[in-house]
């Protein structure tokens, strides 16, 4: 009796119907489920895109691991840590950091900035000096030579490589007593902008310079680092090393020579831009969100087909009836109906979408700005998620609907 009700389904979908409007709101149904589906796959698959090209973004601006102390700024007996590090075979590279706001002041503009002290091994962990879209990385060579951010470099005018102009840095000093001369307030020094790098939202306003100048500046002894920046072998590997090292560390800062009450955090690079990340999740629970409720509201259409098809065929229906084919199965013919027609929806939707996509890949036809195509990702996962969605909503639809064809035949 299934395959039959099934039969009847189908031959209800496909073969012509009782009047004109019947076959146009039928198809109708099919019509506007196959744009909702589309329009859902594009979507997502935009925001797969967009995810890719924000980890391309950031990749070379956070390291798989970073080390912090939380209970201060610097980081005590790095000499200690930097072994504990050295013999670590899943560490491939690693470097210190110190990292505090400054002024720099420019033939008479100033602005604040961030000071990244790094040392000659920073571009292995992170390959900033890939960035450099004008001028050159600084050679190390001399303590005064600088990278600055692209947009800050801009407000200030400062050109570059400035080899015979220089800004100047100022850090105020910290302590107390009275102020007799200019000295006292704060360190300053000169420095030559030898590049220029995007910030990408994540680096905008930063100065990357050697950690020479920053010990300086800040009056820090030698070998002095707020955090270290770790390169793994293997990134995939971030979350077992980190447990590792912490294992490592926390027995290093508990003998008698090491730092009393020291405690060591290390975080990932996901969890180093968990905001980020979060807000970009966000952004695509509330896309998915909205597009289910058009895909909801789509639904509608397909409630309007199943009772004008069951108002259309109620004359058959009542025949089907008298020759003892049971209710039960007559509201399964509808309910079989809608489901051919959701299927046809996503089928149809699904590979219009993946030709939308496949050709805004190969035109990029579609662009943010001038530079910038919509990013565009094609994966599985999404033809899963837009498949279940479409087909949850369009069969609970079809199986409430479904039993009104059954209280026709009953009442009247």
């Amino acid at each position: 009796m299934k395959n039959i009700a099934f039969y009847i389904a189908s031959r209800y979908l496909l073969s012509r119907k009782g009047s004109t409007a019947v076959t146009f709101i039928t198809w109708l149904a099919a019509g506007a489920m196959t744009v909702a589906v589309t329009a859902m796959f594009v979507i997502i698959s935009v925001f797969s895109g967009l995810e890719d090209l924000n980890k391309d973004l950031i990749s070379n601006l956070h390291a798989d691991l970073t080390l912090k102390s939380t209970t201060g700024k610097t980081l005590k007996d790095f000499d200690r840590i930097s072994s504990i590090l050295k013999y670590n075979k899943d560490i491939s590279h690693f470097s210190r950091v110190i990292e505090e706001k400054v002024y720099i002041s420019y033939n008479g503009k100033g602005d604040i900035a961030y000071l990244r002290g790094v040392d000659s091994a920073y571009t292995r962990v992170n390959p900033i000096d890939k960035d450099v879209f004008y001028g050159s990385y600084p050679g190390f060579k001399y303590s005064n030579e600088v990278l600055m951010e692209n947009s800050l470099d801009n407000r200030l005018s400062i050109p570059v490589p400035s080899k015979t102009s220089s800004a100047t840095l100022f850090m105020p000093k910290p302590g107390t007593g009275i102020i007799n001369k200019e000295e006292d307030i704060y360190n300053k020094k000169d420095i030559l902008v030898t590049g220029v790098f995007p910030g990408k939202d994540q680096l905008d306003n930063y100065i990357i310079a050697p950690v020479e100048l920053t010990e300086e500046l800040l009056g820090l002894p030698e070998h002095s680092a707020y955090q270290v920046v770790i390169k793994l072998k293997n990134p995939e590997s971030a979350d077992a090393v980190k447990q590792q090292l912490m294992s490592s560390l926390g027995e290093s800062i508990k003998g008698e020579k090491a730092p009393l009450g020291q405690k060591i955090e290390i975080k990932t690079k996901q969890e180093e831009n968990a905001a980020f990340w979060k807000m970009i999740n966000t952004e695509k629970l509330f896309i998915y969100l909205i597009f289910a409720l058009v895909i909801f509201i789509t639904t509608f259409n397909l409630a309007g087909a199943i009772i004008i098809l069951q108002l259309d065929k109620k004359e058959q229906a009542k025949s089907l009836v008298s020759l003892g084919f049971p209710l039960s199965h007559l509201r399964q013919v509808y309910f079989y109906t809608g489901v051919l027609i959701v299927i046809l929806g996503i089928v149809s939707g699904l590979i219009l979408g993946t030709a939308l996509c496949y050709f805004q890949q190969y035109t990029e036809f579609f662009r943010a700005n001038e530079t910038l195509p919509f990013p565009v990702k094609i994966v599985g996962k999404n033809y899963l998620t837009v498949s279940v969605t479409a087909a949850l909503l369009g069969f609970g639809i079809s199986w409430v609907f479904s039993k009104t064809g059954k209280d026709y035949i009953t009442k009247n």
